[in-house]
């Protein structure tokens, strides 16, 4: 699973489920927009808006689902509750955690996080400016210890166990944040390449962001 705010989705989080998807031969992504993230400000598009993005964005995608549980779950959209539904309906499914190395880097701040090592594995996909080559030296001393005890490069582990390792992924990042687009959004800059056409079609017939 790939959660986010997705305000707006875009290629970036497209491509990193494509990638995490084939190497590590999954059956399906599921991309799971926050509805109240814990961790952030209120998102400048409402939860209805950026999960009907997140659908349309991966609707001629095979095997990348747009899943709205968060949404439909009152209270704060933490991680842990995620997960717990996610192994409650997929039993015996290795299932995978996609994290950024910047959200690696402050796991220790989410609600209950020891407890996501015993619902899914972690991938912590590098980011431009955290690399994995940097991470271990930059992690809090109760989150390395985890790293350098769950850390695996074997990925038929997954055949074997359903969740407890962490693995890296080198991303083939692209530079693009919902933030930028936002801001490209106020200034009337086109969005064009940067999102699919109808996540772009969608933001213009909803003039989303044009308050931001």
């Amino acid at each position: 699973m790939l959660g986010g705010t997705f305000d707006p989705i875009h290629f970036a989080h497209l491509r990193l489920a494509e990638e995490v998807k084939e190497h590590f031969s999954l059956d399906e992504i599921r991309l799971i927009p926050s509805a109240n993230p814990p961790h952030r400000g209120t998102p400048a598009a409402n939860p209805e808006h950026r999960f009907a993005m997140t659908k349309l964005a991966v609707r001629n995608h095979p095997r990348l689902v747009a899943d709205r549980r968060e949404l439909d779950r009152s209270g704060k959209s933490f991680m842990v509750d995620t997960l717990a539904e996610l192994r409650g309906q997929f039993s015996d499914a290795s299932i995978l955690l996609i994290l950024g190395t910047d959200a690696f880097l402050e796991l220790t701040t989410w609600h209950q996080w020891r407890d996501l090592f015993t619902f899914a594995h972690i991938v912590v996909a590098s980011r431009p400016t955290n690399p994995l080559s940097k991470l271990a030296s930059q992690l809090p001393t109760e989150l390395l210890e985890e790293y350098q005890n769950r850390k695996s490069e074997d990925i038929d582990a997954l055949d074997k166990k359903t969740f407890g390792h962490i693995f890296g992924y080198n991303f083939t990042s692209l530079e693009v944040s919902g933030t930028a687009l936002r801001e490209r959004v106020v200034s009337g800059k086109s969005l064009k390449y940067l999102l699919p056409d109808d996540v772009l079609d969608y933001i213009g017939k909803n003039k989303l962001y044009k308050g931001d």
